[in-house]
């Protein structure tokens, strides 16, 4: 064990070693030198240049955003580079108000890159207050599309660490067929009344780490969707929020299989939900399998425990026919804290497709409200159970039961 992990420590610090020596060598492009200025002028053309600049570089390259308060209208930033490549924000970059002046897709949307580094510890601004307002998802299935703050498309081998999302016009980061990505000391930020701010949004990408980060918005702060596999959510503090999520799943056609998602060691606080998974009643096909809630800190969360798979938003579904995502292997383990309601566990699968492999271990939830005593709601599952769980779940299956 010791030779193990000396040899581990070794390598360890020949990676830092590496870092260390690229980051040295890095070339620096200032987007100042480039036109920008901080007077609330576009930066938008000035940015572009510097990026494609440092783009095309042979060597590793950096391009910087000074301290100060930049306005920016939208930024489109493109591979495949060179060499690795950094955008290093240490200032705020403003959105523009009005969504109807970012013409096409994000605010900022990152593409096609290896080895992507976005650092510096700034803010990304995206002045959404005046947007949330025209978010019509409550009374259409089809929602008016509002710009997210970042969009990151066919990253491999890239890190998002130390800046700030801020009041995000819809989700604060969409994720998308990206390999090996990983948000670290990522802070993400907008009030709970602004509707539909995912902070993180995975879909159809696998290797994707967020770790040691605080997100607090208006909707989920980690919502995991279809073909997203071997996520891993770690040291993550959510609230405000609607917590951490698998899904919604199961409401398109062609959905991808769900595979390897591992929360654990996140502390919720005032969200709406704690862990949960959800699919859509009357559904597509689809699949989650090999998901796993370890050692969940709860304060003051709604609806703590969740598999819902008859999960139906503003009433825009029928649960006439049940959903048909398949859900396996499904874990929840070491969950502690206090409910703010007395529902405290809701295990509702698929009446055509039950839930299997689903394990319980040391549930210990207090509810302090009046109310009632704690309940469980259980059907079609029948989980296997270990250590504590307090309140008792599931003792007869499709039946709710009190502590």
């Amino acid at each position: 064990m010791g030779r193990t992990l000396n040899i581990t420590l070794f390598f360890a610090c020949l990676l830092l070693a590496f870092i260390i020596e690229v980051q040295a060598q890095s070339t620096s492009f200032d987007v100042t030198k480039y036109g920008a200025k901080a007077d609330g002028s576009d930066i938008s053309e000035a940015l572009l240049s510097a990026w494609k600049e440092a783009c095309n570089s042979t060597t590793p390259s950096t391009v910087v955003v000074p301290q100060g308060t930049f306005s920016l209208i939208q930024a489109t930033l493109t591979g495949p580079c060179k060499a690795p490549i950094e955008l290093r924000v240490q200032g705020t970059i403003k959105a523009p108000e009005d969504p109807s002046l970012i013409k096409e897709g994000e605010w900022v949307n990152v593409q096609y890159l290896d080895q992507f580094t976005l650092s510096g510890g700034g803010t990304f601004d995206g002045q959404g207050a005046k947007s949330w307002g025209q978010n019509d998802c409550a009374k259409t299935k089809v929602c008016s599309k509002l710009p997210n703050n970042f969009s990151f498309g066919f990253l491999n081998n890239s890190i998002v660490r130390d800046v700030t999302s801020l009041n995000s016009k819809l989700f604060h980061v969409n994720v998308l067929e990206c390999n090996n990505i990983t948000f670290s000391h990522f802070t993400i930020t907008a009030p709970e009344t602004s509707l539909n701010t995912d902070g993180i949004h995975i879909g159809r990408s696998n290797g994707v780490n967020v770790t040691d980060s605080t997100i607090g918005t208006g909707d989920d702060c980690v919502s995991i969707g279809d073909g997203a596999k071997q996520v891993s959510v770690t040291g993550v503090t959510c609230g405000p929020g609607h917590g951490i999520s698998v899904g919604s799943l199961g409401r398109f056609e062609n959905e991808q299989p769900v595979v390897g998602i591992f929360v654990r060691n996140c502390t919720l606080i005032s969200t709406q939900n704690g862990v949960r998974v959800k699919t859509w009643p009357a559904s597509k096909t689809g699949s989650a399998t090999d998901m796993h809630f370890d050692d969940i800190i709860l304060q003051n969360v709604s609806n703590p425990i969740v598999i819902d798979q008859e999960y139906c938003p503003w009433n825009q579904c029928t649960l006439d026919s049940p959903s048909r995502v398949k859900i396996s292997k499904v874990s929840f383990n070491n969950v502690k804290g206090s409910s703010a309601t007395p529902l405290a566990v809701k295990l509702v699968c698929s009446k055509s497709l039950p839930c299997e492999g689903v394990q319980i271990g040391d549930i210990d939830l207090v509810y302090t409200g009046t109310q009632g005593n704690m309940t469980s709601d259980c059907a079609n599952v029948e989980p296997t159970f270990m250590g504590k769980q307090n309140p008792p779940i599931c003792v007869k299956n499709g039946t709710a039961q009190s502590s």
